[in-house]
C-alpha cells in the first residue's frame, strides 16, 4: 500500500530545511568558486612507479607517454569537477528557491485557515436563530 503523501510531508523537518537552505547555497557557492579558480593541470606525483631496466631512450619516452596521459586524464577529471560543481550549485540555488516558495505557501495556508474558520464562525452564528 502507497505512503499517503501527506504523511511523507509531514515527515519533513520543514524548518529545519528551511533554516539549513541557506547554508546549503552558501556552500554550493564557495565550492564553485574554489573549484573554478583552480588550473587545469596540476603536478601528479610519481611514487609508485615500477622500477624496470629500460634503456635511457625507452625510458624517457615511456615517461614522456605516462606524462601526456596522466595530463589529458587530469584535465578531463577536473572538466568533470567543474561540471558536477556546476551542476551542485543549480541545484542548491533551485533547493533553496524551492524552501523560499514552500515558506510563503504555508504562511499563505495558515491565513487561509484563519480567514475559513472566521467564516465558519460567523455563517454559524448567522444561522442561530435569536442573535
Amino acid at each position: 500500500m502507497p505512503i499517503p503523501w501527506l504523511v511523507v510531508l509531514q515527515a519533513v523537518p520543514w524548518t529545519e530545511v528551511i533554516k539549513n537552505a541557506p547554508k546549503v547555497a552558501e556552500g554550493a557557492k564557495k565550492l564553485w568558486s574554489s573549484v573554478g579558480k583552480k588550473s587545469s593541470v596540476q603536478a601528479v606525483s610519481d611514487d609508485n612507479v615500477k622500477r624496470v631496466p629500460l634503456t635511457e631512450s625507452e625510458s624517457i619516452a615511456l615517461l614522456q607517454s605516462r606524462l601526456t596521459t596522466m595530463e589529458s586524464e587530469l584535465s578531463e577529471l577536473h572538466n568533470q569537477m567543474l561540471a558536477s560543481s556546476d551542476l551542485i550549485k543549480t541545484l542548491a540555488e533551485q533547493n533553496a528557491q524551492l524552501i523560499k516558495h514552500i515558506e510563503e505557501n504555508r504562511v499563505r495556508i495558515k491565513w487561509l485557515a484563519v480567514v475559513i474558520a472566521l467564516m465558519v464562525v460567523a455563517v454559524v452564528l448567522s444561522l442561530v436563530p435569536g442573535l
